[in-house]
């Protein structure tokens, strides 16, 4: 009879854990994998540290949000398909409901100059806890001069290209040359034993429910109030599938579609959400709730329309990374015997080091030599590192540095 409650509190843990990662998950992806190994693997042990790097890897993989399908595979993991639901929503809830309710009183933003004094603090901190993520997963991951060369290869790329295919494309020749390199002989049985488990069917579930989206948006009459939150649901999806590289890159394409191309909204409005989402914790793809949200009510929805149009971005641009991931974690532990397979995750990533050291130079620019903000983020480095203050109290602390001066 010890097992069942045994069961049930290390649930509830995982639930604490899944709650306290979600309201202190400051600094986008980049930072959220340290965050990942201090609340699932050090603190608690629900999965091992080359589990959780092996998770991470296969998310780089997949298009979608990386912290989200890492965090669900993690769930998956500790609790199957229910703990995962669970946490997907615990994780993606908090963040889309503030970012729904900014659209919704967007007139509020117009008087933002408080807002941007504690976001000129807040940027800083978030910058401290990044390099504090390409610190920790560095000394893990770079190796060996093979994974040092790509990490320094991805760093470039992204810097000169600045464009969002380098991330798809950087990912897959990392994974290619590590696996080239380290790989014996392919296990033919293990690969046919493997494959035969997957359902031809659900691939085309998933891709035919893109194509119904987009054949229904395009024969609606645009003048029905059904056809923008179809045609919005369809622009998520889309994005959600072809999106690699995480935040860093749905911004740009979300602004290029949304703004530029479709004008569902302006480009104020579009970076004033923007500036909002950086100073939450959560999941920078949240941002989607604000701009379905923005989108409906720039077109004349009321209220619930407004909200529906929230619930449209997070969920639509969610669900094809959530589909991925639960489909192929469940047997991971098999994929990842194929040595071409495993072998490339090293590479992978070495890959996703280099990318997080660009997003830090990238993100550095801006604030040139500021000082106080590269005190700030020196300070915020040094605690992360070698104290046990979390992210929250430096974060709560910054926002009082901006309210004091």
């Amino acid at each position: 009879m010890q097992p069942k409650p045994i069961a049930a509190k290390k649930q509830w843990l995982f639930i604490r854990n899944v709650i306290f990662f979600t309201f202190t998950s400051f600094g986008g992806a980049q930072a959220h994998l340290a965050l990942l190994l201090k609340y699932f693997v050090q603190s608690t042990k629900f999965i091992s540290e080359e589990e959780l790097l092996e998770l991470n890897a296969l998310a780089q993989v997949l298009p979608g949000p990386a912290s989200t399908q890492t965090l669900v595979g993690i769930a998956w993991k500790v609790g199957k398909l229910k703990l995962a639901i669970i946490t997907f929503l615990i994780w993606i809830l908090p963040t889309a409901s503030v970012m729904t309710f900014a659209a919704i009183s967007y007139a509020m933003l117009d008087q933002k100059q408080k807002f941007n004094s504690i976001l000129e603090y807040i940027q800083p901190i978030a910058l401290g806890i990044v390099a504090y993520g390409a610190w920790q997963l560095g000394k893990k991951v770079l190796s060996s001069q093979v994974s040092i060369f790509l990490a320094i290869a991805s760093v470039i790329a992204t810097l000169v290209l600045r464009n969002a295919y380098v991330f798809p494309l950087s990912i897959l020749i990392g994974g290619m040359i590590s696996s080239a390199i380290e790989t014996p002989k392919e296990e033919t049985e293990l690969r046919v034993k493997l494959f035969s488990n997957v359902n031809p069917k659900k691939l085309i579930y998933f891709l035919g429910a893109l194509l119904l989206f987009a054949l229904v948006g395009a024969i609606i009459n645009r003048t029905s109030p059904f056809s923008l939150p179809i045609r919005l649901l369809e622009n998520f999806y889309r994005n959600g599938i072809l999106v690699f590289g995480g935040g860093q890159v749905l911004v740009p394409l979300m602004f290029t579609e949304f703004v530029e191309m479709k004008h569902y909204l302006h480009a104020t409005g579009f970076l004033s959400g923007f500036a909002l989402q950086q100073a939450l914790p959560g999941p920078t793809f949240s941002f989607t709730s604000y701009l379905g949200a923005l989108s409906m009510k720039n077109f004349g929805y009321g209220l619930w329309g407004q909200i529906l149009g929230g619930l449209i971005g997070v969920i639509g641009i969610n669900l094809p990374g959530l589909i991925l991931v639960l489909f192929i974690v469940p047997f991971w532990d098999d994929l990842k015997k194929i040595s071409r397979i495993k072998h490339s995750l090293s590479g992978i990533n070495a890959v996703s080091v280099g990318f997080i050291i660009a997003a830090f130079i990238l993100l550095l620019i801006p604030m040139g030599f500021n000082w106080l903000f590269l005190g700030i983020m020196l300070i915020t480095f040094l605690l992360l590192n070698f104290t046990k203050v979390s992210p929250p109290i430096i974060v709560l602390a910054g926002i009082l540095l901006a309210y004091l001066f």
